[in-house]
């Protein structure tokens, strides 16, 4: 399993416009195989960063995904509405034991 998680920095006068093509983004892929989550969070300290949160199967699901029509529409319109190139983590659980 892993998880994936995006920063982006959007500009506040395109903020609806994000989150409108962001939605429909997010109901595309929760649909994708291999999907688990998919999630857009915003922070509560800064109200122009929005943080998606992914979980997936595998890595190997991720492939279709960056290729999926949903992500490549939800890329032009995200390209618009930046400040900044989004910063964006691949994880996985860390191996701890814990009893």
């Amino acid at each position: 399993m892993i998880y994936v998680v995006a920063t982006l920095t959007v500009k506040p006068e395109t903020r609806a416009e994000f989150i409108a093509a962001a939605t429909a983004c997010i109901e595309a892929t929760r649909k994708e195989p291999g999907n688990i989550a998919y999630d857009m969070h915003e922070s509560v300290t800064d109200p122009a960063k929005m943080v998606f949160v992914e979980q997936w199967e595998s890595a190997e699901a991720l492939v279709p995904h960056r290729a999926a029509d949903h992500m490549k529409a939800f890329g032009r319109v995200a390209a618009n509405c930046l400040t900044a190139p989004p910063k964006i983590e691949i994880i996985t659980p860390a191996k701890v034991d814990v009893r």
